[in-house]
């Protein structure tokens, strides 16, 4: 019985490690890709060449693996306890919580976590909020909205973060692009 129980252990613990592993490749990933859209965008207009700012997708790599993937694991395990499926409208209300707290809270934090790790100032972090904030957010609501409905009712809480991660690879693109 404790053989049986270590084995689960050490499964899940294996699991999760891949979940965080994949959390900051995937997110290094969508920074990449947004600097090749950038590049190829730049090569057909005629502007100079962007070249690839290796330090970005090591920043993105940093937050999916540190930040992302703990963060969203608890939240979406939070979800669960404080909204279980008994509690009337439970679906509802877990979307609302997610996407009217969390989502705010944490797209707040990506900001404040780049911009420490770039290097930035606190009137950089400031700028970059008052002029990019808001149009994310709103970003946010429209793109993530209805894979979230998704995400937190009907994929199991143990494939959450992967399944946010898969979507996240393009939101991350977005992402980048928008900071600029």
């Amino acid at each position: 019985r404790f053989k049986q129980r270590d084995q689960m252990r050490k499964t899940f613990t294996s699991f999760n490690s891949f979940v965080l592993s994949c959390s900051g490749f995937l997110s290094a990933l969508g920074n990449l890709l947004s600097q090749a859209l950038e590049y190829r965008k730049s090569n057909k207009e005629n502007s100079p060449k962007k070249k690839i700012n290796v330090l970005g997708p090591v920043h993105f790599a940093i937050f999916g693996l540190f930040i992302t993937g703990p963060v969203s694991h608890y939240i979406y395990h939070l979800l669960e306890v404080l909204l279980p499926n008994t509690v009337p409208y439970c679906l509802i209300k877990r979307l609302l919580l997610e996407r009217l707290i969390f989502a705010p809270a944490f797209l707040l934090l990506f900001y404040v976590i780049m911009n420490a790790l770039e290097g930035k100032t606190l009137a950089d972090l400031q700028n970059k909020i008052k002029t990019s904030y808001w149009p994310a957010m709103k970003m946010n609501w429209k793109v993530w909205t209805p894979i979230q409905f998704i995400n937190i009712n009907y994929v199991p809480v143990q494939f959450r973060v992967l399944f946010a991660n898969l979507v996240a690879l393009f939101w991350y693109a977005y992402l980048s692009s928008v900071r600029k």
